[in-house]
């Protein structure tokens, strides 16, 4: 059994003319631009990015329709709130108002029976 033999100059140089030939017979074994199948593939992923992008507009559309309604949802809840405070405070200023009116009723008829006595 032999050893392990060195390659040589002309021995590199004819594996490396060997790799290039084969990856040029690669190359030139695809087919063409013009080739039926190439053309086939190529409508084929135009196809799908319009797909896509008919899907992506749609998410979008989705997405500001949603956006819109909670927005509106917002602004009708934050309506409800101020007509809430509005409607607190109505009562609010009709109930101190009785009070003050039962406290007038009663300080009207204190002074009566005040006058009454004398």
């Amino acid at each position: 059994m032999s050893g392990f033999k060195e390659p040589g100059f002309a021995d590199r140089q004819k594996t490396a003319l060997q790799a290039r030939q084969d990856l040029l017979n690669k190359f030139r074994s695809q087919p063409g631009a013009d080739d039926p199948t190439v053309k086939a593939r190529a409508e084929e992923r135009a196809a799908i990015a319009d797909r896509r992008a008919k899907a992506k507009e749609a998410r979008e559309a989705e997405k500001a329709d949603q956006k819109r309604r909670e927005e509106e949802a917002a602004a009708a809840e934050a309506a409800r709130i101020a007509r809430e405070k509005e409607e607190e405070a109505a009562r609010e200023e009709a109930v101190l108002a009785d009070q003050k009116a039962k406290r007038d009723a009663r300080y009207a008829a204190r002074k009566e029976r005040g006058k009454k006595k004398r």
